[in-house]
């Protein structure tokens, strides 16, 4: 072989590495090479011609380096030139860089193959028509193509030339500003799009410099994410690219606008060496928060990944189509494909001496088969066994974490208001027409245009009326002025805090209460419905965050110090593309903000929202998954809050029959408020006559001097704020005394926002309306979700079939061997458990999605209370909680045991838990406990373990929050927790033992104080008052995985005559799904499937990186195969 000389020496035991740089002493200490400068190794050959009489010496092949000194002297040139020295017939030049800018081309050192390639010095650019000069002077075989690389500083050519090899790049247009060609200049740009030379491109989009060397690349927002643009740039420090408030395109300069490819925040760069080697690698996309994620050494994190055999092609397609044979590209993974998005050329990998070995081997391999030949040197290809990926598989009673699936409210907001008005104005049935509103009867109006033609009708008819006042306006002239002020308000439009919503009424408005004309006119009118505020307060953002932070905890390692041990943990797994994170939100802009702020904290990012709520966030709004129009109630809500209505206007003391009535499941949270309660109609008076007071002090406050200046939280004024309690004082109470029961959801969000961010004002008599309204409000907002069972089902399928059908579809195909994206294993050194791979899908939503889906779960039939006793303490536990708050959270966890038969039920292991989100401002002892989280289930304490384990396979963890060699039982026992110093992830406390007890947590719960937030200087208003959230408990930990299948299937069938139209508009949708696993197979049959200890038979035609799915994967025999029924390809929600 070739390479069998000790340490590639040379005959007379130096490298074969010549150079002909500055610094060559230190060089030639460093290497113990022998080194020569040109002068030198020109005298050499002198000396060598004068021993040709007496032994011919064997030819070498001369590798030449012409490129910038900073390239030639860099780490990965040097590591890689050190090991084509080894190569027993290759001597490798350095051309000296002052030779190359100074020198004419004929006086250039000789070489047989030449690696030249064009960068940037430190003053001075690479001469490329030099090298182009040189290459036709000297005929050598050339590495990387010279007249090739005049076209990759063109972004133009470079798209051109991938589209024209078939390779897929995301939609794009250019913007030549030419004097010549002023066809290639038309752009036109919107409010949320630029439309260039006709091509429409809404935000976000991207906007690039025809320039390769520009990398001043800005990613424009759209205003419903909260507008703005993040400008990348080349790295300085450890800054990639930085927010901006601007909107708006550059004006001068040539650009490509392109398609923005949602990338779960993550880019992939792939190194080729030749057409038949690639290496991938992922590192954080600059555009998510512009943050450098660099290792101890300072070096900028990246983590080798897989390549499919699709963008193995690319990558074999790039390196021909540009005759680049060392080339670097970026990959963009964006809905299931792969899109090429630019070619930098020249490029070798850093830091992975895996990759020199290769590049090395290659390169020479290459080299010599070109020109071994024609030297006459004795030279074959050397025949090596290729490195097969060997999974290591798990032991003992270990469960491997497979999928965790999150349901969870928005974080704490401002108060919701709304205001309803019906008009009959020609200019609003304009408006309706002009956005297609009679297609489906109703319209949603967001964007900042939409909102601004509204406000100009409004107004239009306001300066009418005052003009003539006998016009004929049927619009309530308060209504109007209303309406004006509320989209006047901040002084700009953004969808995430307005919205208007029409919907047609053919033959007007019913009279339903005393804010409606006394005598309905007839004929149709449109409802207008404007809503505003709740926006995601300051503190509902920090409550996101450390809730996304404490997540970590849930998945490997997650105890352990990221920073200080990087092989380990959520960070990791999620970086080395082995977790596999989705993350889904409902179109209001407090749910996308929640779910934004919740992806900063779980990936720990940094900067503004907008960039991580853009990559991270799909919005999940078609087919009501995540969304629900409180305007369209099903027929079972409407009578439901009728007898709710009814039942709450009686003018006495509750009944029995009236428990019986109001709280037949027999809730002790529901009956302890209707004691609280007493007689309905009292307390809503004693609540009215609480707000009377409450304005009036807030209007005395207006008339003090010492308050004009007054802020109040989240810059509300005092005007604002009498305007809020104003309204429901009005809307409270109609004219004829009797109370809308519809508003106390609203009064108690008042009071609950103002005692928690006002409570510097020290208004009289708030705690006491605190208490009444949230007495009632316990009553009224979980019973409008059905009050008997068989209601909270009906009205629980009106409101979550997709979003079950989804949970569904996440279960099932976790335990499939799916074409995920995983670590490359040859590379995984230093990362414990390489063939680890976690689903995580979480969905973010609104109250009355959690309101459900709980119900579902309580009331579906899952377990018998009777025959499961943790079941019937979880139930117990549900019934005792008396408010879904915000950031209410249910998990659903799902483990995979190796040591099962993967066609036994015990294989997959499923694990529900639950938190009532955020406390409260009432006091501790009355809050219902659980039993903690993941505690061993009674009946299984004595074969279980290690069921205590927040994770089992705890191999890779350096240091634990307590001891978990022991199950945790049932039976509460003091909690062990240590506090992490300086550090927002408070993973453990020591609490005092309450006469209660207490058990396991998995999530801290911080004072009210919060003395880490203080710490960190986050700068958020208000955040020294942001409430804790309460820990997951754990509602049942021994479900087997066709158990919770055979439910779902069982919920998502069952349809009562009123879902009868849902089912059949539904049933389209999920045919496809739903044959796959309608039988409740779970899993592949035993001849298609290997269990983990199993090696997998390879075909011939099956490349050799095939195998490397975690250990615990069922391969199938038709999962890889094209032509194989995808049991999803035609359901609807993106991937």
């Amino acid at each position: 072989m070739s390479e069998a000389r000790g340490e590639g020496q040379d005959q007379s035991g130096n490298l074969s590495f010549v150079v002909g740089c500055v610094d060559e002493d230190h060089r030639g200490s460093e290497e113990g090479g022998r080194i020569k400068n040109e002068g030198e190794m020109r005298k050499g050959e002198e000396e060598d011609d004068d021993k040709d009489d007496d032994s011919p010496p064997e030819r070498q092949i001369v590798v030449g380096i012409c490129s910038m000194m900073k390239k030639s002297k860099s780490k990965p040139m040097t590591e890689i030139m050190e090991r084509l020295c080894k190569f027993e017939y290759i001597t490798v030049v350095i051309f000296p860089e002052e030779v190359i800018l100074s020198q004419p081309v004929d006086k250039w050192p000789l070489c047989d193959c030449l690696v030249s390639f064009h960068s940037k010095g430190t003053n001075q650019r690479f001469p490329l028509d030099k090298a182009v000069e040189y290459a036709k002077l000297r005929n050598p075989l050339l590495i990387n193509d010279l007249n090739m690389q005049y076209y990759i500083q063109d972004r133009r050519e470079v798209y051109r030339i991938l589209q024209e090899e078939g390779i897929d790049l995301p939609r794009y247009a250019v913007l030549t500003r030419d004097p010549d060609r002023p066809e290639e200049c038309n752009l036109v740009e919107g409010e949320d799009h630029v439309e260039v030379n006709g091509e429409l491109f809404p935000k976000p989009f991207v906007e690039k410099p025809v320039s390769a060397e520009d990398h001043n690349v800005y990613v424009y927002y759209p205003t419903s994410a909260g507008g703005g643009s993040q400008r990348l740039f080349r790295k300085i420090g450890s800054r990639s690219s930085v927010y901006s408030p601007e909107s708006c395109v550059r004006k001068t300069g040539s650009y490509i606008y392109e398609e923005f490819m949602p990338t779960d925040g993550t880019d992939v760069k792939v190194y080729t060496v030749g057409p038949d080697y690639a290496h991938a690698e992922a590192r954080k996309s600059p555009a998510l928060d512009g943050k450098v994620e660099r290792d101890s050494e300072g070096k900028e994190i990246r983590y080798p990944v897989m390549l499919s055999a699709m963008e193995k092609l690319v990558a074999r397609k790039v390196c021909l189509a540009f005759k680049q044979t060392v080339c670097g590209f970026d990959l963009l993974r964006a809905n299931g494909h792969s899109f090429v998005c630019d070619v930098n050329g020249f490029s070798f990998v850093k830091n992975s001496m895996k990759y020199y070995d290769d590049c090395a081997k290659v390169l020479g391999n290459m080299v010599m088969r070109e020109l071994a030949p024609q030297f006459h040197i004795p030279w074959s290809i050397p025949l090596e066994a290729e490195d097969i990926p060997i999974v290591p598989t798990t032991s003992g009673t270990m469960m491997e974490l497979r999928c965790v699936i999150a349901i969870i409210r928005h974080g704490d907001r401002t108060p919701k208001q709304k205001m309803k008005m019906e008009v009959r104005h020609p200019l609003f049935f304009a408006l309706f027409e002009k956005y297609g509103g009679y297609k489906s009867g109703k319209l949603k109006l967001k964007k900042p245009k939409q909102l601004q033609e509204v406000l100009d009708i409004a107004r239009l008819l306001l300066a009418e009326l005052g003009q003539h006042t006998d016009c004929e306006i049927e619009e309530k002239k308060g209504k109007l002025e209303q309406l004006k002020t509320v989209l006047e308000m901040y002084g700009h439009f953004s969808g995430i805090n307005r919205k208007v919503q029409l919907t047609y009424l053919p033959n007007g408005q019913p009279k339903a209460s005393s804010e409606e004309e006394e005598c309905p006119t007839e004929g149709p009118s449109l409802l207008l419905v404007l809503k505003w505020g709740g926006e995601l307060t300051p503190a509902g953002r920090v409550q996101a965050e450390e809730l996304g932070r404490a997540f970590r905890c849930m998945y490997p390692g997650g105890q352990g110090d990221y920073a200080g041990f990087p092989g380990c943990g959520l960070l990791r797994l999620h970086s080395t593309y082995r977790h596999d994170l989705k993350i889904y939100a409902s179109d209001e802009g407090r749910v996308q903000m929640t779910a934004a702020a919740f992806a900063k904290g779980l990936l720990a990012l940094e900067g503004e929202l907008t960039p991580i709520l853009v990559q991270m966030v799909k919005s999940a709004n078609m087919n009501g998954m995540l969304d629900s129009d409180s305007e369209s109630l099903t027929d079972c809500q409407q009578r439901v809050k009728v007898r709710l209505h009814e039942i709450m206007q009686k003018d006495q003391d509750f009944t029995e029959a009236d428990y019986q009535k109001l709280a037949p499941t027999g809730s002790p949270s529901l009956v302890t408020s209707m004691k609280t309660i007493g007689n309905p109609v009292s307390t809503c008076d004693q609540v009215y006559a609480l707000i009377q007071r409450l304005t009036s002090q807030i209007r005395r406050r207006l008339e003090d001097p010492k308050s004009a200046d007054l802020q109040l939280y989240h810059s509300e004024t005092l005007e604002l704020m009498l305007q809020r309690w104003s309204k429901l004082e009005r809307d409270f109470r109609n004219k004829s005394g009797r109370y809308d029961i519809s508003k106390i959801p609203d009064i108690y969000d008042c009071v609950k926002y103002d005692t928690q961010h006002n409570a510097t004002l020290d208004l009289e008599d708030t705690l006491e309306l605190f208490r009444l309204s949230r007495a009632l409000a316990d009553i009224v907002i979980p019973q409008e979700y059905g009050i008997n069972k068989a209601e909270k089902m009906d009205i629980a399928q009106a409101y979550c079939l997709p979003l079950m059908k989804k949970i569904q579809l996440d279960l099932q195909r976790t335990h499939e061997d799916e074409a995920v994206n995983k670590l490359h294993p040859l590379y995984s050194r230093g990362v414990m458990s390489p063939g680890r791979h976690v689903r995580t899908r979480l969905y973010f939503t609104s109250e009355s999605h959690v309101h459900s889906l709980l119900s579902i779960f309580r009331y579906g039939g899952l377990l018998d209370e009777v025959k499961d006793q943790q079941w019937k303490q979880a139930m117990d536990y549900l019934s005792a909680v008396s408010e879904l708050n915000y950031m209410t959270q249910i998990v659903i966890m799902l483990y995979e045991d190796n040591n099962k038969d993967p066609g036994s039920e015990e294989r997959f292991h499923v694990e529900l838990h639950f938190s009532p989100g955020v406390k409260g401002c009432e006091g501790e002892e009355n809050v219902p406990l659980g039993f903690g989280f993941r505690p061993a289930s009674a009946e299984n304490q004595e074969k279980q373990t290690n069921q205590g384990s927040l994770e089992d396979l705890s191999q890779d963890e350096t240091d634990r929050a307590l001891s978990l060699s022991e199950p945790i039982s049932i039976k509460r026992s003091p909690m062990i927790r240590n506090r992490k110093t300086g550090s927002m992830e408070v993973l453990s406390e020591t609490l005092p033992t309450s006469s209660k007890g207490t058990s396991y947590r998995l999530f801290p719960s911080c004072s009210c104080q919060s003395p880490e937030i203080k710490q960190t200087g986050l700068g958020f208003e208000g955040c020294s008052m942001v409430p804790s959230i309460y820990p997951l408990e754990t509602l049942h930990n021994s479900l087997s995985l066709k158990q919770v299948d055979k439910f779902l299937n069982a919920v998502c069938e069952h349809s009562s005559d009123a879902h009868a139209k849902t089912m059949k508009a539904l049933s389209a949708l999920f045919d496809t799904s739903s044959q796959g696993y309608s039988q409740t197979h779970i899993h592949p049959p035993p001849p298609k499937a290997l269990s983990s200890s199993e090696t997998p038979v390879r075909s011939p035609e099956c490349p050799l990186w095939y195998s490397s799915g975690p250990s615990s994967t069922v391969f199938s025999g038709r999962s890889s195969s094209p032509t194989s029924v995808n049991p999803d390809k035609n359901f609807s929600f993106s991937e």
